[in-house]
């Protein structure tokens, strides 16, 4: 068990982390979530979430913060792009339903 925050640990997580203010406002200004992984941003916060245990069990220290910071980023990416993706999704079924409505051919 280390005493102390490791500055190798929080250069390590902030730079994981710096990524993710870009990706979620790219999100926000095209509002199209294509070419994202789900998959992807889920095993992100995953490996967040074990470290954050990793963090509880063995070294608390403030560091845990950054993963919990980390966290919020990539689930604000994951749910903007579920609900831009429920937004396209609405719009293109409102299209086809539009298109296939007698007078439209």
């Amino acid at each position: 068990m280390e005493n102390g925050i490791s500055i190798w640990e929080i250069i390590m997580v902030v730079c994981f982390g710096a990524s993710w203010p870009f990706a979620i406002l790219k999100t926000i200004r095209v509002k199209n979530p294509a070419g994202k992984s789900y998959l992807f941003m889920g095993l992100i916060i995953i490996g967040y979430l074990a470290g954050c245990i990793h963090k509880i069990i063995y070294d608390l220290d403030a560091a845990i913060w950054l993963y919990v910071l980390n966290i919020v980023l990539v689930a604000t990416d994951f749910v903007l792009c579920l609900y831009y993706q429920y937004k396209l999704n609405k719009k293109a079924q409102q299209q086809a339903a539009a298109d296939a409505a007698p007078g439209n051919k």
